[in-house]
């Protein structure tokens, strides 16, 4: 290779998440299932959100962009895996790696920045509840959501960036479903090992102290609404079990993931399915099975548009 910045290869071959073809087929019947029955599922929660009146409060407004968000976060890898599972040969292109792998990051990261801004909305909402409605008033919101787009953003090209200066002349199997920075990094044909610590500490360990954060905001919520009455504690605990639950779903794999050298693990392959697959798609199902006012205005749209 003359030149050590160059990149001679051109496409990478996927080897997918299992040698095993029965495997492969029930995962494929499984996954679509899931996908087909969840994913219109989130639009729904949007169309609900969108065109009820009632559900203008900002836990609604920052739902419905979840929904969206995790929606967009599934169509980067569900879609191009279900096909690989019928083909025979699983190959993407560079450019089309280095795509998936920034949508991947950008989505995910604002995704987790947004589970950020919902645990200060229910900060405000249970601990300082009259100063809610000025704290988080629309433009506030909007300002919110622009951040954490702009946030997941600037993650995300870090890690672009970092990938399109290192060399890579072979090999080109890519041992996973999809493009990641752990595999992809691998095959560089060069000393990946401050890219290795810059990954780590871009995604690993703003991932860990997030995680670590949204609990401990969690845990001040649930200590201020101790000597609440009944009914108050009750939902509070409600909403805040909700997010912990969806919390450890978003984090807990992308902290095995991506905090840690870059070593393969039995697991990861089944940890990185339902982290980009599965999770995403439960994520707001989960806030809408456990609010009532959702539940109901999905009601009443079902029922108007049946009679």
């Amino acid at each position: 290779m003359e030149n050590d910045n160059s990149t001679v290869v051109k496409e990478f071959i996927l080897l997918g998440l299992t040698q095993s073809r029965d495997i492969q087929l029930l995962v494929f019947v499984l996954v679509l299932i899931f996908y087909l029955i969840i994913l219109p599922g989130n639009f729904l929660i949007i169309l609900t959100i969108r065109s009820d009146p009632g559900l203008t409060a900002p836990l609604y407004f920052f739902l419905g962009n979840l929904a969206f968000l995790d929606a967009s976060y599934s169509f980067i890898v569900a879609p191009r895996m279900l096909v690989d599972f019928v083909s025979e040969k699983k190959i993407i292109s560079y450019r089309g790696c280095i795509t998936q792998l920034f949508f991947l990051h950008f989505l995910g990261g604002g995704e987790g920045l947004l589970l950020v801004v919902m645990a200060f909305d229910r900060y405000i909402a249970i601990c300082q509840p009259l100063h809610y409605s000025t704290v988080m008033n629309p433009r506030v919101c909007y300002a919110l959501l622009l951040a954490l787009w702009l946030g997941g953003f600037i993650h995300s090209i870090i890690q672009v960036a970092l990938i399109l200066r290192l060399p890579f002349c072979g090999p080109n199997q890519l041992d996973n479903f999809f493009c990641d920075v752990p595999q992809v990094i691998k095959l560089a044909c060069t000393d990946t090992f401050v890219v290795e610590l810059l990954m780590v500490f871009n995604s690993g360990l703003m991932t860990l102290l997030c995680f670590l954060g949204l609990l401990a905001s969690y845990a001040v919520i649930l200590c201020r609404v101790h000597g609440s009455s009944s009914e108050g504690k009750s939902k509070a605990v409600s909403t805040c079990t909700t997010h912990i639950i969806v919390i450890f779903l978003m984090f807990g794999p992308g902290i095995f993931i991506y905090t840690r050298p870059f070593r393969a693990f039995p697991a990861d392959k089944v940890v990185s399915l339902f982290h980009t697959v599965i999770f995403p798609l439960l994520n707001p199902v989960i806030y809408t099975l456990r609010n009532q006012e959702v539940k109901a205005s999905m009601r009443r749209l079902f029922n108007q548009h049946i009679a």
